[in-house]
């Protein structure tokens, strides 16, 4: 370690609570990294920024180090007491590290200009990494609902479509695939629009089928693509890490595709004759048992699924399902959602 320049006391001091401020903060965003968002790339990043500061905190600067004299200590916050989440605490310690870096940038230009680049760095660096955390935990809280989710529900052209959704979703189904061919595509956008908030609103997931331009458009959670869809690493580089793709598959061999693809779950099916996909040939259930036991991702089986075939389903592993007319064209649909939701849970 280099030895710092003499300084005037009081600035030594004002370097040392900074520094160590900095430090503790990185310490703070990079641990939360680690166990809570398990975000390997990113606990790197912060340790090689908490490390570089760290070579830089002089034994001159901790020479002015005075707890005593600190007319700041003990003093706190009221909104200290009102961060509530994990995020809220990342956040007010990115806000701490890059103040902390502000002002020893500030006062080690002139005769530390090593450490006022370094400070910099931090700052600036500090910037993307609370973007990528953003992101990173958008998408970790939408994995988890997936995790959670046994029904989903795949719309289909109804004129009281947005009536159903509510009904279904007040019941406890937890997520809402869009699907809808035969309207322009301002009408998809502004159903989607619709749909997205009212599956936020009671805090499920909303994905529409196939279109990733309307998922956008929507603020939806993700897309679901069909085997000729999109390339699932173009959908991913256009919606980015914190939204979900999924991807209809037919057999085996398409899962572990959709797997080493990185796809966030697959649709399985159809299971059964089903009348969306009338010209695809039904896969049975031979199959359910390997899946269950080879795949890694989140599937659901679709395809002509209802209450009185889902217990076969579900003791050869089924655990996650996904159905549109077992609901959509029931007299109550809430209540088909609900005998559902009976039989999965």
């Amino acid at each position: 370690m280099t030895k710092a320049p003499l300084v005037d006391l009081r600035i030594a001091q004002l370097i040392d609570a900074n520094l160590d401020r900095g430090r503790e903060g990185l310490r703070v965003i990079e641990d939360w990294c680690r166990f809570g968002l398990k975000e390997k790339e990113l606990v790197i990043k912060l340790k090689n920024l908490r490390q570089e500061l760290g070579a830089k905190h002089h034994v001159n600067y901790k020479r002015g180090r005075s707890t005593s004299s600190d007319s700041g200590i003990g003093l706190n916050h009221p909104y200290q007491q009102s961060r509530a989440n994990p995020f809220e605490i990342v956040s007010a310690n990115c806000a701490r590290v890059q103040e902390a870096m502000r002002v020893i940038e500030e006062f080690t230009r002139v005769f530390d200009p090593e450490l006022s680049k370094i400070a910099e760095k931090v700052r600036y660096n500090l910037y993307e990494i609370e973007l990528e955390i953003i992101r990173t935990s958008k998408g970790k809280k939408r994995r988890d609902k997936l995790a959670n989710c046994k029904l989903c529900l795949i719309t289909s052209p109804h004129k009281d479509l947005k009536r159903i959704v509510n009904q279904v979703l007040k019941v406890g189904v937890t997520m809402i695939q869009y699907r809808c061919k035969e309207m322009s595509d301002r009408d998809k956008i502004n159903d989607a629009l619709e749909l997205a908030d009212i599956c936020h609103k009671h805090g499920s997931l909303f994905i529409v089928n196939d279109r990733v331009d309307i998922a956008i458009a929507a603020r939806a959670d993700g897309v679901h693509l069909g085997q000729k869809d999109f390339p699932t690493d173009v959908a991913r580089m256009i919606l980015g890490s914190e939204m979900l793709v999924g991807r209809s598959t037919n057999c085996l061999e398409q899962i572990h595709l959709a797997e080493a693809e990185k796809c966030d779950y697959v649709g399985l099916g159809p299971i059964n004759k089903s009348k969306t996909k009338e010209n695809l040939k039904s896969i049975g259930t031979n199959c359910l048992q390997e899946i269950t036991k080879t795949t890694h991702i989140p599937w659901f089986a679709i395809g002509g699924i209802n209450i009185s075939n889902l217990r076969d389903l579900i003791e050869l592993g089924t655990k996650k399902i996904a159905v549109s007319a077992s609901i959509m064209d029931a007299k109550d649909p809430g209540k088909a959602a609900q005998e559902l939701l009976k039989v999965i849970k």
